[in-house]
């Protein structure tokens, strides 16, 4: 419970401060503008092969990380890519990642917390004397420390998704004379990792195909913040719960999508708290929503023609204990809503929640209530 009030809290404390610095809304203005200008595409086509788990874990759960940008990078990557480009069109980098219209402006970031002081002010302690007391003055040094920031998120992202493996890597740089990465001249690769082959596997815009090999992400999910405030948790969720409701389309219109754990682990490599913790975030913030179950799950079973899809989301035959999966189905009108303000709303809302169980529970704990009860004199 101290957990998850504190992770609630941190991540409370993190949204403010991107609304304060106005952060969010401006990568997403950044994102908007690529749009307008381009080709205005109404989704965004990912391969598949990206949720693919090769051996333990796919590319995507590599991606899941407590820390970095790698996943938003890459998805932002492609979005920039089918905005500018034909389909078949090949990437060739035409961004600076610093300054106006730049990869690293296309990032929302909260800034460095100072756990000491309790604040963001830290980026303040080595600014000079001289412009101390000048409001502008300060303005401007918390937004260079902050440009500063996004480009360090931007390198250490390019960074992550080059080292996930010679054949899985989802770019690559070049190297300078004294062998240091040349992060301008990064090049894209296509979602199953730069492969096996002499020639790289260089990024194309793809053809939008059958679920078994593309998925459709709306432009909202970018245009919108959601691609910024989302963790990577909840986004390789969201995309793995996408790809299974494009799929199996009439099983997910009539009884909703479910996914145990030894298939899950088998088809995409993502663990059980990563999963749970992420569909109950997405079910809070409106993206997916509880559909009723058919009647037993022969039915279910029986509503999928594909027996792969069927293995897919078979219960196992063996199970210890009886676990009835939740059924889900995508809502996408949730992401037409400003993501800034749905996760204030719904994130306030488990504050007060968490708080609310936490005072239960010290009121029905004899133990705790006994070392609080007063003593005989």
């Amino acid at each position: 419970m101290a957990d998850a009030l504190e992770t609630n809290e941190r991540r409370l404390r993190r949204l403010q401060q991107m609304r304060r610095t106005g952060s969010v809304t401006n990568a997403s203005e950044a994102l908007g503008g690529i749009w307008k200008a381009g080709k205005k595409p109404d989704s965004i086509v990912l391969r598949s092969a990206l949720l693919r788990a090769d051996g333990e874990r796919s590319r995507l759960t590599k991606l899941v990380l407590p820390r970095g940008i790698a996943l938003r990078f890459y998805l932002l990557a492609l979005f920039e890519a089918q905005c500018r480009l034909d389909t078949g069109g090949l990437w060739q980098n035409v961004r600076r990642l610093k300054g106006a219209e730049s990869w690293s402006t296309l990032v929302a970031i909260d800034g460095t917390y100072d756990t000491a002081s309790g604040g963001y002010d830290a980026a303040l302690q080595n600014m000079p004397p001289d412009l101390r007391g000048s409001a502008s003055a300060e303005k401007r040094w918390r937004t260079r420390k902050l440009e500063d920031l996004r480009l360090r998120q931007v390198k250490g992202a390019l960074r992550t998704l080059e080292e996930l493996g010679h054949e899985d890597a989802l770019v690559s740089m070049p190297r300078g004379a004294r062998g240091q990465r040349l992060y301008e001249d990064f090049s894209l690769m296509e979602e199953g990792g730069r492969g096996d082959m002499p020639t790289p596997d260089f990024y194309t815009v793809p053809v939008r195909s059958s679920a078994a090999r593309t998925i459709t992400l709306p432009k909202d999910f970018f245009l919108k913040g959601w691609i910024q405030v989302l963790n990577p948790s909840e986004v390789a969720t969201w995309l793995i719960l996408r790809w299974m409701s494009q799929w199996a389309p009439r099983k997910h219109r009539v009884s909703g999508v479910f996914l145990t754990t030894r298939p899950r682990m088998q088809a995409f490599g993502l663990r059980d708290d990563a999963w749970e913790d992420g569909c109950q975030r997405l079910l809070e913030f409106g993206l997916i929503r509880h559909a009723e179950p058919p009647e037993g799950l022969k039915a279910a079973l029986d509503a999928i023609a594909d027996p792969v899809i069927t293995a897919l989301f078979s219960q196992p035959t063996r199970v210890r204990q009886p676990y009835q999966p939740h059924f889900w189905q995508m809502t996408d009108d949730g992401l037409a809503e400003n993501a800034m303000q749905a996760l204030d709303r719904e994130l306030t809302h488990r504050r007060e929640a968490l708080a609310d169980a936490a005072m239960k529970r010290v009121q029905h704990d004899p133990e705790r209530l006994a070392d609080h009860a007063p003593t005989d004199e």
